[in-house]
């Protein structure tokens, strides 16, 4: 069993920023990558921003020239990974889900919502 707990969700304002963090437990031994997925209302869901376990990181199509390398960061040895986010727009409201993937299976958490609205 692998269980993912996002927290750091909710309202701010365009122009404002979030930091979102998930925390994985359970069987990972073999966690290959973890990362940040959101689906907007009407919407796939889509690729917001993933590391590896080696540090390599990947931006979704929607995030490039907005997002940069430091956006993604983890911390091994407490198994989280955190996703810093600023100058939000109205277009990032979804509910953002944190992936795990460990031995090519995905994992997902319940999903935290983020809300960008004046």
């Amino acid at each position: 069993q692998v269980q993912l707990v996002e927290s750091g969700g909710g309202l701010v304002q365009p122009g404002g920023s979030l930091r979102l963090s998930c925390a994985a437990s359970g069987s990972i031994f073999s966690l290959n990558a973890m990362g940040w997925y959101r689906q907007a209302p009407g919407k796939q869901r889509e690729l917001v921003a993933a590391i590896t376990s080696a540090g390599s990181t990947n931006y979704g199509d929607s995030m490039q020239g907005r997002f940069t390398i430091s956006n993604i960061s983890k911390d091994n040895a407490k198994n989280l990974v955190y996703l810093q986010m600023n100058s939000l727009k109205p277009e990032d409201t979804a509910v953002y889900y944190c992936n795990a993937v460990i031995v090519k299976s995905d994992y997902w958490g319940q999903g935290t919502q983020v809300t960008v609205s004046a």
